[in-house]
């Protein structure tokens, strides 16, 4: 066996010795295996037990900053309904969502130096979220300050969500342009074939191919068309409504939104508005995890071919059961999914393949490289040991926001107000809810073998009703024609006056 002096290979071990120590440095652990431990945990003994387990992983001011650390909590504390605390720990997250932002529309290039995660591994880039988490974050804000009664809040919220979605599309397509660069830089050049035994089909089946991008969502934009029609501001309703159909083509209550706002914001059927015009949100699953999946590459070198581990991550697709119906009162609303994370997340793993494979190019070139000078230098030890360093620092990265639902359904209908028990595809909810007002949004959650139901938000005022007369008797002197014209006239104004059908209908079966 061969050995060599420090000092004749400076360049090598210098090269190494950084790598070791980024690779100790950098957080490299599962976050894969957290989640699971985390819904492990939420499944056996509660909410409060997840959340605990998420809070002894982060044990500096660093880690409790995190950005994927405070998207997970906030979950979490508001699956609890603790939503001033949630609340607290999404604007912390959206703090770390905000520089991004800025950098991404002042300082690009910043945002685009992926030196470490080019030449060692995608863990040591710095998460900064899925492009459609950043923009479930200001959704789930919104949500909580509807909970809360705090519309304006929720108003601004929306209005983000917007804005956020044109700094990713525009920052994404200049990373795509700089990873192509970069790879060119470096030799490396991407095709089918370097990622042959990668499992396409989870990138390019039909739900996937059908969304317009990985970040909108057509529940976002439903929620802001919502949520501007409670303030009364419909001329900012019907492009939230429109967009929402964009995203998610024939969907009933998404389109029966945008066809019903004339009729539901006009001043003759609020007058004549008697039952609650109630919106759902029932969210069920979990979000998928990102399995990381190691390649073979064949490197070319000066001294032949070098076989070099690159790893990619895969989402498989959900297989978890569709809903199709929540009844209340007497009422079957049909419940329509209008986002599923599973499709969007690999969605987004889709647009972001190019630029990671150039990525992972990159990195088998320049490990390939050291590979072989390694074991020239050192002979098989040498080879072990630069083999060894380069499967330990290729990981693929498997950071998501996982406490997220899976799937989001919405259903919309008048219902009475009152007290009602609620069963969704015919499993019948533990607890009643209460709905009054002119608006309200009920948020369920299916998490496991439970439902969660958050708390429902009251918006606005029924108009009052009038309690009919009491029949007065007739005098002596009126007529008996009189008498029953009189009577006739009574019960014609005794009978409440009913509501006609105006958008949303409730599907009543």
């Amino acid at each position: 066996m061969k050995f060599w002096p420090l000092s004749s290979t400076p360049r090598l071990w210098g090269a190494l010795l950084v790598t070791a120590a980024l690779t100790g440095c950098a957080n490299m652990a599962s976050h894969d295996k957290l989640a699971t431990d985390m819904q492990t945990a939420g499944q056996s003994a509660g909410i409060p037990a997840a959340l605990a387990k998420l809070e002894a992983s982060a044990t500096t001011p660093e880690e409790k900053a995190a950005l994927l650390y405070n998207m997970e909590r906030g979950e979490l504390l508001r699956m609890d309904r603790r939503y001033d605390d949630s609340t607290s720990a999404f604007l912390l997250a959206d703090t770390k969502v905000k520089e991004w932002e800025e950098t991404a529309k002042t300082n690009p290039q910043k945002l685009l130096g992926t030196v470490g995660a080019a030449l060692v591994s995608e863990r040591l880039k710095v998460y900064e979220g899925q492009d459609y988490e950043k923009v479930w974050l200001t959704t789930r804000l919104a949500l909580n300050r509807i909970a809360q009664g705090d519309f304006e809040n929720a108003r601004v919220d929306v209005k983000r969500t917007h804005e956020r979605e044109a700094v990713i599309a525009e920052f994404r397509a200049k990373e795509t342009v700089a990873a192509e660069e970069e790879a060119k830089s470096k030799g490396a050049t991407s095709g089918s074939k370097e990622i042959n035994g990668y499992p396409v089909e989870t990138l390019n089946d039909p739900e996937v191919l059908e969304l317009k991008n990985g970040y909108s969502n057509a529940l976002s934009h439903y929620l802001a068309g919502f949520l501007y029609e409670v303030l009364g501001e419909s001329g900012l309703a019907a492009p939230g409504y429109r967009k929402a159909i964009e995203l998610k083509p024939n969907t009933g209550v998404l389109e029966e939104g945008l066809r019903g706002l004339d009729t539901r914001t006009s001043f003759t059927w609020k007058r004549r508005q008697r039952m609650t015009d109630v919106l759902f949100l029932v969210e069920a699953g979990d979000a998928p995890a990102r399995k990381p999946k190691a390649f073979t590459l064949p490197v070319p070198t000066g001294s032949g071919v070098v076989a070099v581990s690159v790893s990619y991550p895969v989402i498989e697709p959900s297989n978890d059961p569709l809903l199709s119906n929540l009844s209340a009162a007497g009422y079957d609303l049909k419940l329509e999914k209008v986002v599923d994370v599973n499709v969007m997340a690999r969605r987004a793993l889709k647009d972001e393949m190019p630029g990671m494979v150039l990525r992972g190019m990159t990195r088998a070139v320049a490990k390939g490289v050291l590979q072989n000078e390694m074991q020239k230098r050192g002979g098989l030890l040498g080879g072990l040991i630069a083999a060894a360093a380069t499967v330990a620092t290729e990981q693929a990265d498997d950071r998501m926001w996982r406490m997220l639902p899976g799937r989001v359904y919405v259903a919309r209908g008048y219902l009475p107000p009152g007290e009602h028990r609620i069963s969704i595809n015919g499993r019948m909810l533990e607890e009643p809810i209460r709905i009054d007002g002119q608006y309200a949004l009920v948020p369920l959650r299916i998490y496991h073998n439970s439902v969660i139901t958050g708390k429902v938000a009251s918006l606005g005022q029924l108009p009052a009703v009038a309690a009919a007369p009491e029949p007065q008797p007739a005098a002596a002197a009126v007529t008996e024609t009189r008498t029953k014209t009189t009577t006739r006239s009574t019960r014609t104004t005794s009978k409440p006056v009913a509501p006609k059908a105006a958008a949303p209908k409730p599907a009543v079966q």
